[in-house]
């Protein structure tokens, strides 16, 4: 059997299956049966037209790829390849992000939002990234041939999270230099998400980042509400508590540390902190 029909129908499996990883594993010259019907994407999927063109329904409307482009597929959108040229190659991969949730900061938000601040939705475009992303995902295909051991999946989880900040960045630019058409809302919220990254570990109050973008707290916290569901103060939250699990999981820092590193009054303070937002205290994590 052709090694190219091989990974087709692995890579047919592994969507069927809502494996964690979904690879072509190097180029294909036809899409999997699984994306040619509608397939809702569970985490985050790329694909990468080589050669040749195709055409797809991404969320209920209709777009098309050619040679050099890059498709991004958003996290819980609904994907159908209608149509592909005669000499298409592409590089699929799709990977759920829920493994490295606990160590993604906010700025994986600009990624995730990206088709909502368009006025177009936008999920096709030449980044000048491809080869460096290609080489990522190289990477990544060789974590999947090697016997699964414990610095396997680490090694794994990093490459994704390299991936994933490698995506957010390329998808920041693209909004700065799409900003005419992001709404005015939607530009500070943007602004807000990149100096809730910079200052969650000392700031907490939605004041301070009230009047870092000179607007009133109520008013920054309704318009964050409206846009992605959450108060500027469970934004913050969010973030500790994000960073928090990963120094409790990745390091050897104990909870006086971590509470320092975030600026709390006292060990004690950060633990109700932390036992009221997950529902255990940080030693009942850790052990976990």
């Amino acid at each position: 059997m052709d090694t190219r029909q091989e990974r087709l129908s692995h890579l047919d499996n592994a969507l069927s299956s809502k494996q964690q990883i979904c690879s072509s594993e190097g180029v294909l010259r036809s899409f999997p049966s699984a994306l040619q019907s509608p397939f809702m994407i569970d985490g985050v999927g790329l694909v990468i037209c080589r050669r040749g063109s195709f055409t797809f329904i991404l969320n209920q409307k209709s777009f098309s790829a050619k040679d050099g482009d890059t498709l991004f597929l958003p996290k819980d959108s609904l994907f159908q390849v209608l149509y592909v040229s005669d000499d298409v190659e592409v590089v699929i991969f799709i990977y759920q992000t829920d493994p490295i949730r606990d160590i993604m900061g906010n700025s994986v938000v600009s990624m995730n939002l990206y088709s909502h601040l368009a006025t177009e939705p936008c999920y096709v475009w030449n980044t000048g990234e491809e080869e460096e992303v290609l080489k990522y995902l190289s990477l990544l295909d060789n974590t999947l041939k090697i016997e699964e051991n414990t610095f396997n999946r680490y090694e794994q989880k990093l490459l994704l999270l390299a991936l994933t900040y490698r995506l957010c960045s390329v998808y920041t630019r693209k909004l700065i230099a799409e900003k005419a058409s992001v709404s005015h809302k939607h530009d500070i919220f943007i602004r807000l998400v990149q100096l809730i990254e910079q200052y969650y570990t000392k700031e907490r109050g939605v004041d301070f980042y009230a009047d870092k973008l000179c607007l009133s707290p109520k008013y920054l916290s309704a318009l964050s509400k409206s846009i992605c569901g959450y108060t500027v103060q469970e934004l913050v939250f969010k973030s500790i508590i994000r960073k928090s699990i990963s120094l409790l999981k990745n390091t050897q820092k104990n909870v006086q540390e971590i509470s320092d590193f975030f600026n709390f009054p006292n060990a004690s303070y950060f633990g109700t902190f932390f036992k009221k937002q997950t529902g255990m205290s940080p030693q009942q994590y850790r052990r976990k």
